[in-house]
């Protein structure tokens, strides 16, 4: 028998330049997905640059959504995009910032590790950064790095000396070095302009690094004799300048990087396998993004909406249920603060579904809970994720159960007139003085109760959710708010905590404590956000289900104590007499058949 090659890792680095934020998570996610797809097992990791330790003390202003891993690592939001296009699941070890290594190098001298040598960013702190990779890497094809910030940022030169150091310790066969550049559309000339990704190239090479592939990113396709430009000033072949203008989707990159034989380039410069890839799911769901049967417009009401990669991982598990529905989601960003009880009808109006999203303080809040309670009152699909839960049972506890004063201890020194803290803080967080790392953050299981909405939507008992919070449901005040309605239907039974809530008799009303967004995919979009797009579709089609107002009367009339069953059952009835459900079940039924579900 022939005996087989050893596994040696390949490496592609992932840098940008020019300009921040110009997609560089997003190209190397698409990377991923391609080769993948053709059969390839792989490694993705994040180099920040900051010397933060981790992004969970950072404004999501300056940074974007902090992204939450199953064992509790708060990390950059482009292992969202990892995780959303490939089947890696990601882990504190995919992401480390220029804290986490010096941290690491100075633990190290202070024990003596050095042996009385002197500590230096070469050889001590590049060993360190080349050490992570190599860690990260094992069991890996191929392993994908991206280096965060931007070439000439003075932070970032440590990783960029360590990944030239690993072409020479690895082989120049087995080390792709990737750019992504902008090539700017100057509208008064109407030209593509190539001198930037020339300049960031040349400061690339000054420190040692040759890029082998440019990805150019702009607002229109660079024609070839642009590329063949960029490629004879950037000592690039014109085919390895790849174009990547503005898409539709962000979903339809890995397509547009395919159609430029980018991984085929790839396949063929690092000597791997060369299978045949297979597009089709990435092709239906860019079909049904851009050709949808219906349209939802969903309000999400927040306090950092000036920057809409604050809920980055939000927005795509709303756009994932669109899918699962064969529906286009319109977002429409709703700032808490302006809200307030004259307004808020006007700032709702034409919402088929309103989200409260995760948060932190008492800025924007009170806003929140009127949205909320008017979405209550006017049969609104509603969707509270962590803080959206937590103001939800604030709100139940106000206006249906009486407790007039309810609120959360987080806002104590704001609201001093109150002692019905319904939301509180966990008895180990008391005495947590750090910030960082220190909520409750990471994968918990949850019991789904029996006949519960939830239960239904899950289809099965116990699910694993990812959490990120500091603050928990009450639980004296568990009964007080069953007694007046509220459904408390999932429960962490190891640490005996209130997970889900719901409302029976409302088209749809749903808070959870953990961060569902973080596990949905395009091509597996997350239950919870099927069916609240689903519920918020009904609405748009004018397909209405029992409401709050109408389920007391109905209950009575049928003579039924209340349970989740009954409920269903005169849901059933009434969808059964006066509506029909045909264009909504023929819409997930053609979605389902494309998904092979």
């Amino acid at each position: 028998m022939k005996k087989k090659s050893p596994l040696v890792q390949k490496y592609i680095f992932v840098t940008g330049g020019v300009v921040s934020s110009i997609g560089k998570g997003l190209c190397a996610a698409s990377l991923g997905a391609l080769l993948e797809a053709r059969g390839l097992k792989l490694s993705m990791m994040k180099f920040d640059p900051y010397i933060n330790v981790d992004p969970g003390t950072m404004s999501p202003l300056q940074h974007g959504e902090v992204f939450v891993t199953d064992d509790g690592a708060e990390t950059d939001l482009d292992l969202g995009h990892y995780e959303r296009f490939t089947h890696v699941k990601v882990s504190r070890s995919n992401n480390y910032t220029t804290g986490q290594i010096y941290d690491a190098v100075i633990s190290k001298e202070r024990r003596g590790d050095y042996l009385g040598g002197t500590v230096q960013v070469i050889p001590h702190v590049t060993d360190e950064i080349k050490n992570y990779i190599y860690d990260t890497s094992q069991g890996a094809e191929v392993a994908i790095i991206e280096i965060g910030g931007t070439i000439g940022d003075i932070e970032s030169l440590p990783f960029l000396e360590a990944i030239r150091q690993m072409r020479v310790d690895c082989g120049f066969e087995n080390v792709v070095f990737i750019h992504v550049t902008l090539v700017p559309f100057i509208a008064a000339a109407g030209e593509l302009k190539s001198k930037p990704t020339q300049h960031s190239v040349k400061e690339m090479r000054s420190i040692g690094i040759q890029p082998d592939f440019l990805i150019c990113r702009s607002e229109k396709p660079i024609p070839s004799e642009l590329k063949s430009k960029i490629g004879l000033f950037c000592n690039v072949k014109a085919d390895a300048v790849i174009s990547c203008p503005d898409a539709s989707t962000i979903y339809e990159v890995p397509l547009m990087l395919h159609q430029q034989k980018l991984d085929d380039l790839i396949v063929k410069r690092l000597d791997l396998k060369n299978e045949a890839i297979d597009l089709a799911p990435w092709e239906k769901v860019v079909k049904v993004i851009k050709n949808p049967a219906n349209t939802v417009r969903i309000g999400i009401v927040g306090k950092y909406v000036d920057l809409k990669e604050s809920y980055k991982s939000l927005n795509e598990a709303l756009i994932h249920g669109g899918i699962a529905n064969n529906s286009k989601v319109e977002l429409v960003f709703v700032d808490s603060e302006n809200l307030d009880e004259s307004t808020v009808k006007d700032s709702l109006q034409g919402l088929h579904g309103v989200l409260v999203p995760g948060g932190f303080g008492y800025r924007g809040a009170e806003g929140k809970i009127i949205a909320i309670q008017y979405a209550r009152e006017n049969n609104l699909p509603y969707f509270g994720i962590c803080f959206g839960m937590q103001l939800a049972v604030i709100e139940y506890a106000r206006h249906v159960a009486g407790i007039v004063d309810a609120t959360s201890r987080e806002f104590a020194d704001k609201v001093k007139s109150s002692r019905n803290y319904v939301i509180d803080i966990m008895t180990e967080q008391r005495k947590v003085t750090q910030k960082g790392g220190t909520m409750r953050l990471g994968s918990y299981a949850c019991h789904l109760g029996t006949g519960t909405l939830t239960r239904e939507v899950y289809g099965k008992d116990i699910i694993h959710e990812r959490h990120r919070h500091r603050y928990e449901f009450n639980n004296r005040y568990r009964e007080i708010l069953k007694k007046y309605g509220m459904v408390l239907s999932g429960i962490c039974e190891e640490r005996d905590l209130v997970e889900m809530i719901e409302l029976p008799g409302h088209p749809w009303f749903v808070g959870c404590q953990f961060h569902p967004e973080f596990k949905s995919k395009p091509m597996a979009p997350h239950p919870l956000f099927t069916s609240f797009i689903e519920a918020a579709l009904h609405q748009a089609l004018g397909k209405k289900k029992p409401t709050a107002k109408m389920a007391p009367k109905l209950l009575a009339k049928n003579g039924n104590g209340g349970s989740r069953k009954s409920v269903k059952k005169i849901e059933k009835k009434i969808n059964q007499k006066k509506m029909t459900r045909k264009k909504i079940t023929d819409t997930n039924k053609k979605a389902r058949e494309f998904f092979g579900r």
